[in-house]
């Protein structure tokens, strides 16, 4: 078994399709997303679109949570809070209510059995949309923040946009990075494929080439609030 797991495309359909092209060569067995589909993109409603003719598990990420109740105070810095607003409203308004009760009904996590194989999935952590936790934290960070609600073989979440591997005390964590909007300073699509076989799995990190100078051009054209940030962001592989 051979599964394909993506997360944090935040609207960059142009690098969804690239990582969707790939992933059908890899002839993968099901691909599986952990959420944050279309915040922050120039093309939400599209890319949204074209995770639900996936028809296949999709879980809610903070970005989702947005989109459904807005950017509220605390969450984010408080001088990006206004802008973000902003992008809120534009996104919003670029979907229907067909593509909001989408959002609305998605699970916060999944947790699966495959080839005698279990894995917990989940956006941030397993009881946060929003709980940041980075490839730097300590190993007990990892375990307490991320592995304690249910025990499984392997952890996979997004959410920082930062692609990684560790093991802690005995824990496999895997984090998938962004389709849309990597922060590693790598400004290519990022997501993983998990192997699978009677009870052992392997996990690799794939990264996709995309057409960076398009996404900014649509960011011009839509007269995206906030564009000039995301381009850079697009270009760099950085949110620095």
């Amino acid at each position: 078994m051979k599964i394909a797991f993506i997360s944090d495309i935040h609207g960059n359909a142009v690098a969804l399709e690239a990582v969707l092209e790939n992933i059908h060569q890899q002839k993968v067995d099901e691909i599986i997303v952990l959420g944050d589909i279309a915040y922050r993109g120039p093309e939400p409603k599209r890319a949204l679109e074209m995770i639900r003719s996936l028809d296949t598990k999709v879980i809610k990420g903070n970005a989702d949570e947005w989109i459904l109740r807005g950017v509220e105070k605390g969450e984010v810095p408080d001088q990006a809070l206004s802008i973000m607003q902003e992008e809120q409203k534009w996104t919003v308004g670029q979907l229907d209510e067909e593509d909001i009760d989408f959002l609305r009904h998605l699970p916060t996590d999944l947790f699966l059995e495959v080839e005698h194989v279990t894995i917990h999935a989940f956006h941030a952590t397993p009881t946060s949309l929003f709980e940041v936790v980075l490839p730097e934290a300590t190993d007990q960070q990892l375990v307490e923040k991320l592995t304690k609600i249910k025990p499984a073989d392997l952890y996979l979440y997004g959410h920082i946009h930062k692609a990684y591997k560790r093991v802690a005390d005995g824990k496999t964590i895997l984090n998938l990075g962004s389709v849309g909007l990597p922060f590693d300073g790598i400004s290519q699509a990022s997501y993983a494929i998990v192997e699978l076989h009677q009870g052992a799995f392997s996990t690799s990190h794939v990264r996709v080439p995309y057409d960076t100078e398009r996404v900014c051009q649509q960011y011009e054209k839509a007269q995206y609030p906030n564009k000039e940030m995301m381009k850079n962001i697009i270009i760099t592989g950085r949110n620095d």
